[in-house]
């Protein structure tokens, strides 16, 4: 932490920048910036003298999600007890994709002077109201990690009553979260200093976090992975829909599958080859290599795919993580979440078969629209993680 952090002097700018990720989320956004207005960071900020700003990057919409965006936030800035120390805009993107919009906000959408970085889904609610101030003051208190994280949650894991399928699916949950330096790309908080350090390749575009990973555990591949650069607040959650179809489940699978094969064709078999030089200016580099060649991942992936004779070998631990991250749970956890295992790597089977034949094909940005019904404003979140009970939403404020 600098001498400036530790003030929380920042020049009279903003000290926290909020990015809102949205593609075509004009029925979950209201919801979302509901939720994002009742974290308790603005009023802490605000007796700190701090100012925030929000943006809502909006990435090739085709229906109303920045005008619903736009609308709430002009809203907000009327009524909103912190509103002095808030600014909140709208950046429409013609191109799709998170990539790109990622690149927009770290590059040049987020203020020049901000020292934390929150990158945020537009379809989760933050239940805890806690949430993102445990996340900056891990960053603020701790100088070796990166990346603040917190915990999420399935839509799902409030529910009194499951049916198989839904236990099945919180027990794959557990055995993820078993892993130690977890990066969700839904919600996040990264250093600014270490953001701009990172471009993110216009073909990568199937599992940027991953890549985020990489860099971050590595110290942009200086040294062996330390997760603890990835650091879990306390008490702070945050909820999203879970996949619960079928077929839902293979697609989100099919993406991750391919996502993967791409950080661990750039990162392990790139990457690490290039000079000293090269890696210490690694976004200009990235950012160079996508101006002057715009195919050179798309290269790499098919020479990676030349070379590996079976889909289940797309990259390292494809089917077998899951095993290893069984073992980091309790004795009885393990039984209980061995057959939610068993069940994901068949899954995963199914998916890389079809990610390597998507692969092949040159395909690159595979995204799909999940068909789900939409979070909306869940009653008793606040309850079940310790908040005060009752819907999430601004007093006074209509979604």
């Amino acid at each position: 932490m600098t001498s400036s952090e530790s003030n929380g002097s920042n020049g009279g700018g903003p000290y926290v920048s909020i990015a809102i990720f949205a593609w075509n989320e004009e029925r979950a956004i209201v919801a979302t910036l509901q939720s994002l207005f009742e974290q308790s960071l603005f009023g802490r900020l605000r007796h700190r003298h701090l100012r925030c700003e929000i943006i809502c990057v909006a990435n090739g919409c085709t229906d109303q999600t920045p005008a619903v965006a736009g609308n709430f936030l002009r809203e907000v800035l009327l009524q909103h007890p912190d509103r002095d120390s808030l600014i909140a805009t709208v950046a429409n993107l013609s191109p799709r994709g998170k990539v790109n919009a990622w690149n927009q906000f770290v590059h040049h959408r987020s203020a020049r002077g901000a020292r934390f970085l929150f990158m945020m889904d537009a379809d989760i609610l933050i239940h805890r109201k806690e949430t993102l101030w445990n996340m900056l003051n891990v960053l603020e208190k701790e100088p070796w990690p990166i990346v603040a994280v917190d915990r999420p949650c399935k839509d799902i894991e409030f529910k009194n009553r499951r049916s198989m399928r839904e236990r099945l699916s919180l027990a794959a949950s557990s055995v993820t979260q078993a892993a130690t330096g977890q990066l969700c790309g839904q919600l996040y908080c990264i250093r600014a200093e270490a953001a701009r350090r990172i471009y993110l390749p216009k073909d990568l575009a199937a599992c940027e976090d991953g890549f985020i990973k990489a860099l971050v555990c590595t110290d942009f591949l200086s040294h062996a992975p330390e997760p603890g650069r990835i650091r879990l607040a306390p008490n702070a959650e945050h909820t999203f829909e879970a996949y619960t179809s079928p077929a839902s489940i293979l697609k989100n699978q099919k993406r991750q599958v391919m996502g993967q094969t791409m950080v661990h064709v750039l990162v392990d078999g790139y990457l690490r080859r290039l000079s000293l030089a090269a890696r210490g200016d690694l976004a200009q580099f990235l950012r160079a290599r996508d101006a002057t060649d715009p195919s050179w991942l798309k290269r790499l992936i098919s020479d990676h795919l030349r070379r590996t004779r079976f889909f289940w070998r797309l990259h390292p631990g494809l089917v077998g993580n899951r095993f290893r991250h069984l073992r980091r749970l309790s004795p009885i956890s393990r039984v209980r979440c061995f057959p939610a295992a068993l069940a994901g790597a068949g899954a995963t089977l199914a998916a890389s078969f079809l990610a390597y034949r998507s692969l092949k094909k040159g395909c690159t940005d595979y995204w799909p629209k999940a068909l789900r019904m939409g979070l909306g404003p869940v009653t008793g979140l606040g309850a079940v993680a310790g908040d005060s009970p009752g819907p999430v939403g601004l007093s006074g404020m209509e979604g």
